[in-house]
């Protein structure tokens, strides 16, 4: 049935509701770019002083480009791009870090119809050269700084047939700032339709090698109105300012932060400082920032800070989260310290945004995924697909006919994936349980459920109130094999700063979660940590933890 409490978007995106009454669907054209639908929208308006981008240096100097400036170069690399062969479907991976190198890349791949192939400047020499090998890419992009530890494997990928370097080239690479240097007078850019492949997005690998993800142009407009959601309905306010430290390789990076901010015509500051919570914030005052997609991770490492807003002057607004549940004691953190509005989101990369929160639309409540987002059918599943009731716990699923952001298949595999497919659902291997008023509540990933006795135990529940002491600064909770319970759970914990090391905080610990959960639920051990091993998206590699449990006894 149709939720009115999403008829605004109706008004302002391309959701609309089904001639039938019972559901929303999204609009497509038959044509679409996300270069034209994004930089081009605003560059072809005439529109020369908006500006697009802002990159900041790490001397604090800073330099602008305004649409029609991107625009313009973007058309300029097309030009050299087909000058070195590249033509419509060739793959062109981008490794150029936040940039206005990648910008114009990224736009100028798609003006050609090429396919773009991200790459992150994070991800070791081995992954990068599988994502090469697999992709079979005919050119790439990259900058020295990178690139460094790749040269040598890349002069034995025959099919690369050219290398542009940003930075200090060598010789046989092309500087990428000659390809700037021709006129674009005369290009114009191929015209794609709505499922042309336009991004080649590879996983990170946490569990295997590094898979090819493949979108249609129509993921821009697919994800429209939930991001319209998630940013709580902000989108149109003029004067809005972009930022995030996730690479613009990745979904969180790419399409819920740079996408959108240039498809309503905003600003996107960008920089490659490293993160730590004190710089962000300062950061985010420096271009008073309002709006910015943010990690669970980054999150907790900015909720160290206590009160941010009688430190700083700050503007933020709106922050959009995904990836991993973000524990409740986060989000009250960001309502009543950062004074902001942080809205979750749900969805794997090869179908995405399918549940969500906006506070604009509907209260939020504390350690929700949220409710079921416009234009899919989304349900709790068995393992027969079997659509559970409310307070059962299942799998997420999205009906498989009416899912509009579905990929058009991984890399050589097109089509929907096998593994993706359970009757008329997409399955997710999420299990969560549904309430009453619609809400999802994540439990855990169908691989990290802890069976331990008789009991299910899922592991985000008890990070989230292990987050909640004020001696946990981060936790991670996987399960330990145990010759009498079989497993039994294990908690990784990052302490505040000051807190000890030692027996007594473990077991002030484990008493907090007994009381606060279920005497079967405690972390029957807990090992302290520094840092915790993470993905280059900025996941925690639960899979490194769970063999680390293996392997260990109880450490001090």
């Amino acid at each position: 049935m149709i939720d009115p409490v999403f008829a605004p978007l109706t008004r302002t995106t391309n959701l609309y509701a089904d001639p039938s009454g019972d559901c929303y669907r999204v609009g497509f054209p038959v044509n679409a770019n996300i270069a034209a639908d994004t930089i081009g929208r605003y560059a072809s308006r005439g529109e020369d002083n908006r500006i697009a981008l802002i990159h900041e240096h790490p001397d604090l100097t800073c330099e602008s480009y305004t649409y029609a400036e991107l625009d313009l170069l973007a058309a300029k690399l097309a030009v050299s791009l087909i000058d070195l062969g590249i033509e419509r479907g060739d793959r062109v991976a981008v490794h150029t870090a936040q940039s206005p190198q990648t910008a114009i890349a990224y736009m100028a791949v798609f003006k050609l119809g090429a396919i773009l192939v991200t790459m992150s400047h994070l991800a070791g020499p081995e992954a990068a050269t599988h994502i090469l090998k697999d992709s079979k890419a005919k050119l790439i992009i990259t900058h020295s700084d990178y690139w460094a530890t790749l040269r040598a494997s890349a002069r034995e990928l025959d099919f690369l047939q050219h290398r542009i370097v940003c930075g200090r080239p060598e010789a046989g690479e092309i500087p990428f700032e000659d390809c700037l240097s021709v006129s674009a007078s005369g290009f114009e850019p191929v015209v794609t339709a709505t499922e042309d492949p336009a991004v080649l997005m590879y996983t990170s690998g946490a569990t295997g090698k590094p898979k090819g993800v493949l979108l249609a142009h129509r993921s821009g407009h697919a994800y429209r109105p939930t991001l319209n959601l998630v940013y709580n309905l902000d989108l149109d306010t003029p004067g809005s300012v972009f930022w995030t430290p996730s690479d613009w390789a990745w979904s969180g990076g790419m399409y819920d932060l740079c996408l959108p901010a240039w498809q309503h015509g905003h600003t996107v500051i960008s920089t490659n400082r490293r993160f730590s919570a004190n710089w962000a914030f300062e950061f985010m005052a420096r271009h008073q920032v309002t709006h910015s997609f943010l990690t669970a991770t980054a999150l907790k490492r900015l909720a160290e800070v206590r009160d941010p807003r009688s430190k700083w002057n700050l503007a933020m607004r709106v922050v959009c989260t995904s990836g991993e549940s973000l524990p409740s004691d986060i989000l009250r953190w960001c309502e009543e310290e950062f004074q902001i509005v942080c809205n979750e989101l749900y969805g794997l990369t090869e179908f995405t945004d399918m549940i969500g929160c906006c506070k604009r639309l509907f209260p939020t409540k504390p350690g929700s995924m949220g409710k079921a987002f416009p234009g899919r059918r989304v349900a709790i599943i068995d393992e027969n697909g079997i659509e559970q009731e409310d307070g059962v716990e299942g799998e997420i699923a999205s009906a498989l006919e009416d899912d509009p952001t579905l990929i058009l298949g991984y890399w050589g595999e097109p089509g929907v994936p096998a593994s993706l497919r359970l009757g008329k659902w997409l399955r997710t291997n999420d299990l969560a349980v549904r309430d009453k008023d619609g809400y999802f509540w994540f439990k855990c990933r169908k691989d990290d459920l802890i069976k331990s006795a008789a009991y299910r135990i899922g592991p985000n529940e008890v990070e989230d109130v292990l987050v909640s002491h004020p001696d946990v600064a981060e936790a991670a909770v996987v399960g330990k094999p145990d010759a009498e319970r079989g497993t039994v759970v294990m908690a990784f914990v990052r302490l505040a700063d000051g807190i000890a090391k030692n027996d007594a905080t473990r077991k002030r610990l484990q008493q907090y979660v007994k009381h606060n959960l279920a005497a079967y639920e405690y972390p029957r051990r807990i090992e302290f940590v520094d840092t915790f091993p993470m993905t280059s998206t900025g996941k925690i590699k639960r899979d490194v933890l769970r063999n680390r449990a293996a392997e260990t006894g109880q450490r001090k």
